[in-house]
């Protein structure tokens, strides 16, 4: 299970209060379970709260000037309670366990009790004087921090370098989307890279023809009954009767058409569909690279 962590913050104003949300969003996506201290109702669950502090691995104190105040000054705060909590338990704890962020902080000030402490700091302040705002590099601290990992980044991978692989796998994933390789209606005309995906689907319910295609040669393809289909033939003849087009269909795994050629697809509830092979583009694997194709028109006979 992913690493907890608890965020103790001051409700300074709205706008604070929706940046520390934030923050807590962003260590969700990553799949950290996130603690905020204002979720609960003093009075309402404390010892059960004070427990979920224990038990978390990780504490972080958001500190503004406000939540030294209240810490300090204001011992009926939330803030000042949750203070206590921590307190209570921290030398109990590994040294990592507390850590704090400053924000609107540019003194570093910390409650009174932690002062002498010397936490492990994360400097979040903003000077728009110098156009300083935290960001990827703050969360990247802050991230190995959580992870336990050390603060020398000498072995590490950038953050620039982390996200473009992040963007890597993910454009991949975006491309195995199996609605990529789909069109719901009975009737239509299609381009698919059959390298890139197991099968093209067409049709939907009883009338869903999932089709397997490979190379053959530079004007045929073939069509397979891999991926669920019960029977598929070519049609030899151009003067066919549609109305007997099953007769066409044979016990075998592939049929060959080339270009111009039908073929009839049986699918496991009986339904038929005819693919027309338009065009067949074989890999160019050269200075400019061409990825095998093939292009059909298809129709499914509805109530055959």
């Amino acid at each position: 299970m992913k690493t907890s962590v608890f965020i103790s913050y001051a409700w300074t104003h709205d706008a604070y209060r929706a940046w520390v949300r934030l923050l807590a969003t962003q260590l969700r996506l990553l799949g950290y379970t996130v603690k905020i201290d204002a979720a609960v109702e003093y009075g309402s669950s404390l010892s059960n709260f004070m427990r979920e502090i224990a038990e978390a691995e990780r504490v972080l104190m958001i500190v503004d000037e406000n939540y030294v105040e209240r810490a300090d000054n204001l011992p009926d705060s939330g803030v000042a309670i949750e203070n206590r909590w921590i307190r209570d338990v921290f030398t109990d704890m590994p040294e990592p366990w507390l850590s704090v962020l400053f924000v609107d902080n540019a003194q570093y000030k910390l409650p009174a009790w932690l002062a002498d402490k010397q936490p492990k700091g994360f400097n979040f302040n903003s000077r728009p004087e110098f156009n300083q705002f935290p960001g990827i590099e703050q969360l990247d601290d802050l991230w190995r921090w959580i992870e336990k990992l050390p603060a020398d980044k000498e072995h590490a991978l950038s953050p620039a370098v982390l996200l473009e692989r992040r963007a890597r796998l993910e454009r991949i994933d975006a491309m195995r989307d199996p609605a990529n390789y789909a069109n719901p209606a009975l009737k239509g005309r299609v381009t698919f890279q059959y390298d890139d995906h197991s099968h093209y689907t067409v049709g939907h319910g009883e009338y869903q023809f999932k089709i397997v295609f490979s190379n053959r040669r530079s004007d045929s393809v073939y069509v397979y009954n891999d991926a669920g289909l019960k029977a598929v033939g070519l049609v030899a003849r151009p003067d066919f009767d549609i109305a007997a087009i099953g007769e066409f269909l044979r016990p075998g795994r592939a049929a060959r058409p080339i270009v111009g050629q039908r073929v009839v697809l049986m699918n496991e509830a009986g339904a038929l569909c005819v693919v027309t092979i338009d065009a067949v583009q074989p890999e160019i694997n050269a200075a400019t690279y061409t990825a095998a194709s093939v292009t059909f028109d298809y129709e499914i006979l509805a109530g055959r």
